[in-house]
C-alpha cells in the first residue's frame, strides 16, 4: 500500500474507533463533566476521520473504516471492561490506554514513513498524535 495511503488510513481508523468508543462510554457514564469532555474529544476524532477521508479522495485512494469484527470486538472489551466497574475514573483510565496506543502506533508510522509520505499528511499524523496527547492529560484528572 501507498505510505500517504497507509497514514491516512489508519487517522481515518484512530478516529472511527474514537468515535465509536465515545458513543458506547457515554452510556455508561452520567457524569456531566466528564461526559462533556467526551462529547468534546468526540467532535475532534469527528474532525480528524472527515479530514482523512477528504485527503484520501483527493490522492485517488479508498478510506478503509474499521471491519465488523475490531467493531464488535471493541465493543465487548468496553462491556467486559466496565462490566464490575463503571467508575468516572476507570473509564477514564480506559481512555488514556486507548489514546497512548494510539500515540505509539502514529510515532511507530510517522518513522516507518518519515522520508516517504507527503508533509502534509505527516503533519494530520503529527496533529492526531498531539491531540491524543491532549486527551491523556484533559483525562488525568478524572483518575
Amino acid at each position: 500500500m501507498n505510505e500517504n495511503a497507509e497514514l491516512l488510513n489508519y487517522v481515518y481508523q484512530n478516529s472511527q474507533m474514537g468515535v465509536e468508543s465515545i458513543d458506547r462510554i457515554l452510556d455508561l457514564t452520567e457524569d456531566e463533566s466528564f461526559r462533556k469532555v467526551l462529547k468534546e474529544q468526540q467532535k475532534d476524532y469527528m474532525r480528524f476521520h472527515e479530514k482523512a477521508r477528504e485527503k484520501l479522495h483527493e490522492n485517488g485512494f479508498d478510506e478503509k473504516g474499521l471491519n465488523s469484527f475490531e467493531k464488535m470486538r471493541t465493543y465487548l472489551m468496553i462491556n467486559m471492561q466496565t462490566l464490575t466497574d463503571q467508575s468516572v475514573s476507570h473509564i477514564a483510565k480506559m481512555m488514556i490506554q486507548g489514546s497512548s496506543m494510539g500515540i505509539t502506533e502514529a510515532l511507530q508510522k510517522l518513522h516507518q514513513y518519515e522520508n516517504d509520505a507527503d508533509k502534509e499528511i505527516r503533519k494530520l499524523m503529527e496533529d492526531l498524535k498531539d491531540f491524543e496527547e491532549k486527551n491523556i492529560e484533559r483525562l488525568k484528572k478524572y483518575l
